[in-house]
């Protein structure tokens, strides 16, 4: 039996995991998909104060209270960030390191360094009203659809999962500075199909292992089986 604690990217819930958590714990996993803090159940916890480091110290924390070992952390999207972070943290707590569609950073990196789209997300925020709030994505004509989703009962599902992320999210520099994170195993699993112009994907180390999925950024609501067997496979 393995042990999985997959987390969200910004913008959405732990919520999104629930077409995948009980294909896990059918195959006899035991499975953690926690809502961030500033989203689903936690909503009313988003402040400007919010950042990269909250989300870590929920995944940290969460590892600790349930005191769980050679865990299986996945980290979809920006969650890269967060799973990089808290396995920094917890190094002899994580069993293998898998990073959804995500962000890799290097120690030092924020997100809009990963992806120079955010930096747009981040200007957006600055002349907001609010200053610090980020809106989610706004729908994208076919194929590319709401986080790659395109389906109309699977987008009105989703649209019920997203909250507003705080900026300070994107802003502030992941820290990697223990060796012991780099002997985590890690696997990259690729979501191939319609991926969005200037999305950048870094280049994998031949150390690590890559997988696809044919299916948009949202893979587990849009092919949560073919995740699920994946995820098994890792663990």
């Amino acid at each position: 039996m393995s042990t999985y604690l997959l987390v969200h990217g910004a913008w959405h819930s732990g919520e999104c995991w629930e077409r995948v958590v009980p294909l896990l714990t059918a195959a006899g996993h035991r499975v953690y998909a926690p809502s961030l803090t500033g989203h689903g159940e936690k909503a009313g916890l988003l402040g400007p104060d919010v950042g990269l480091d909250t989300h870590v110290a929920d995944v940290v924390g969460l590892i600790k209270d349930e005191d769980l070992t050679d865990v299986v952390l996945v980290g979809h999207s920006y969650a890269g960030l967060v799973v990089s972070w808290a396995a920094n943290e917890v190094p002899d707590r994580v069993g293998h390191l898998v990073y959804l569609d995500a962000m890799v950073p290097e120690h030092g990196e924020t997100a809009a360094d990963i992806q120079p789209v955010t930096r747009d997300l981040i200007d957006r925020a600055f002349a907001s009203d609010s200053g610090w709030r980020v809106p989610p994505l706004p729908e994208m004509p076919p194929p590319y659809g709401l986080f790659g989703v395109t389906e109309a009962a699977d987008l009105a599902w989703l649209r019920t999962m997203l909250y507003d992320q705080s900026v300070r999210t994107f802003q502030q520099p992941v820290r990697l500075d223990d060796p012991a994170v780099r002997t985590i195993p890690r696997t990259h699993i690729h979501c191939v199909a319609h991926v969005p112009e200037g999305v950048v994907r870094r280049p994998v180390s031949a150390t690590e292992r890559v997988r696809e999925l044919p299916t948009g950024h949202d893979c587990m609501i849009t092919m949560p089986a073919g995740l699920a067997d994946l995820l098994i496979e890792l663990g």
